[in-house]
């Protein structure tokens, strides 16, 4: 949180624009970064401030899925009318009705901002009593970015929106990026307002020829009545990126995603090749696990420490213990407990929960299962709504018969039974503890405890089974 600003500090995120040069029926904030759509940027940089009242101004064609995708986290405004960002703002102020002294207003397009950054920014508004601050940066690659005028005293006098100038800078040609040293300032769009130099101002804004009220227009507006104005500038240019077309969508995405694999190097995540290497932004991974070549962590996964994830896995919205090992495998929404190894070439599907020190081999598919702690299934098998218990084997071919054409039916297999080869789990089945069960059978009835079963369809045969011992 900003120390010192609590309550007196409102959000509003800018996200009603069109975005047509996406050229998508999805609305360019609900475009994703690495895995979180663009309009969760904001709103979280925003409740890590500690900025508890949010409004997203919203418009009537994206409102409804915008409100989908957040919830009641924050609170709405539906800006009518595309009539600029000035108007937008106008909107959010109904919206908030006098509820905060100090605004930070953000775009909803621009998910590299920095806490650091903006932090810095509202600490220097409020030491400095400023009407308005806007964070800067300097950059060649600002085409779309409003441009920072000053006076020769340094004041910020205007900003220049990218529609309204002339052509581009006499340092830059299209498509092609100034030095270093010609950078110029722009315009991140990131503001910190005063609440009564807004109620005072916005209603001045005019509009442009095509009818809109330009936000960066205060800049002027503030400065002829000698306001105080001040600026923060970016310690990375990179914030200042937006996205307006699948292009920029695809270089924010790069950056995003570099940030977060060396933040997880530097947390003690070995990541063997990070060319090939995906990483979510909700994904979280312990210390001292190494994510192998060709490996995406994507949703809400979460890695424990000391694991080998990879080569050639997918994890998404699944949970993984201490000390595992995944090889070449894919998991969704799925549990996996401290000590297990999965794969090559296995998948566990929704549902599926691993305990602890269970091994599954190449080729094996399990769903909405659970296996108990050791069990083991080594090859080209698949369960499904099955429930198996401890020290389980599961021989190779096995299949949980689990659909009758109209309802999903439960397997059962209770501790320490041995399934043979090729076995047909025709549910609802039961196989008792320590029961077994001969190569190639079909079992259509449940198996009393420590009997085996043979044949198809199965039958009991022989007396009480013994359990083999491990040497």
């Amino acid at each position: 949180m900003v120390e010192g600003i609590g309550h007196q500090w409102a959000g509003v995120i800018l996200a009603a624009g069109h975005g047509v040069r996406m050229k998508s029926r999805i609305p360019k904030v609900l475009h994703q970064v690495c895995g979180k759509e663009l309009i969760r940027y904001p709103v979280e940089l925003l409740r890590q401030l500690g900025v508890g009242t949010v409004v997203v101004v919203v418009s009537p064609d994206n409102g409804t899925r915008i409100r989908e995708t957040l919830g009641d986290a924050v609170e709405y405004a539906t800006q009518p009318e595309m009539k600029g960002t000035g108007d937008a703002l106008t909107w959010a102020l109904k919206q908030l009705n006098g509820r905060a002294e100090q605004l930070l207003v953000l775009n909803g397009d621009v998910p590299l901002l920095t806490l650091d950054s903006v932090r810095l920014l509202c600490q220097r508004h409020l030491e400095k009593a400023a009407a308005l601050s806007l964070l800067t940066a300097q950059t060649a690659a600002g085409q779309d970015l409003g441009r920072v005028i000053r006076d020769n005293q340094g004041r910020i006098v205007d900003i220049v929106e990218a529609g309204d100038r002339m052509g581009p800078p006499d340092h830059e040609t299209p498509g092609h990026q100034a030095p270093d040293h010609q950078r110029a300032e722009v315009n991140v769009g990131v503001y910190c307002f005063s609440s009564g130099f807004l109620a005072a101002n916005l209603k001045r804004i005019e509009p442009n020829s095509q009818g809109e009220k330009y936000l960066t227009s205060l800049a002027a507006l503030g400065a002829e009545s000698g306001e105080p104005i001040s600026s923060e500038t970016c310690g990375d240019p990179d914030e200042s990126m937006g996205v307006n077309n699948r292009l920029q969508l695809s270089q924010v995405e790069a950056i995003q995603r570099r940030r977060i694999l060396e933040r997880w190097m530097l947390a003690g995540v070995t990541i063997q090749d990070p060319a090939s290497v995906y990483i979510g932004g909700d994904v979280t991974v312990g210390q001292d696990s190494i994510i192998l070549a060709n490996t995406a962590l994507r949703g809400h996964t979460s890695i424990g420490e000391d694991c080998q994830i990879g080569p050639n896995s997918v994890i998404e919205d699944s949970a993984v213990g201490d000390g595992c090992r995944i090889t070449a495998s894919m998991l969704e929404e799925a549990t996996v407990e401290a000590g297990v190894e999965i794969g090559p070439f296995s998948h566990l599907r929704p549902g599926a929960y691993l305990e602890s020190g269970v091994h599954l081999g190449n080729y094996v598919e399990i769903k909405n299962s659970r296996l108990s702690t050791g069990a083991v299934c080594g090859h080209f098998s698949y369960l499904g709504d099955a429930t198996i218990g401890a020290g389980v084997n599961i021989g190779a071919g096995t299949v949980t018969c689990n659909y009758d054409g109209r309802d999903k039916l439960p397997t059962v297999i209770e501790a320490g039974a041995f399934i043979g080869c090729d076995t047909m789990l025709v549910a609802p089945v039961t196989v008792g503890a320590n029961a077994a069960t001969g190569a190639g059978a079909v079992v259509t009835k449940d198996i009393p405890a420590a009997r085996l079963a043979v044949g198809m369809p199965a039958r009991i045969v022989g007396r009480n089974r013994i359990p083999h011992q491990a040497p």
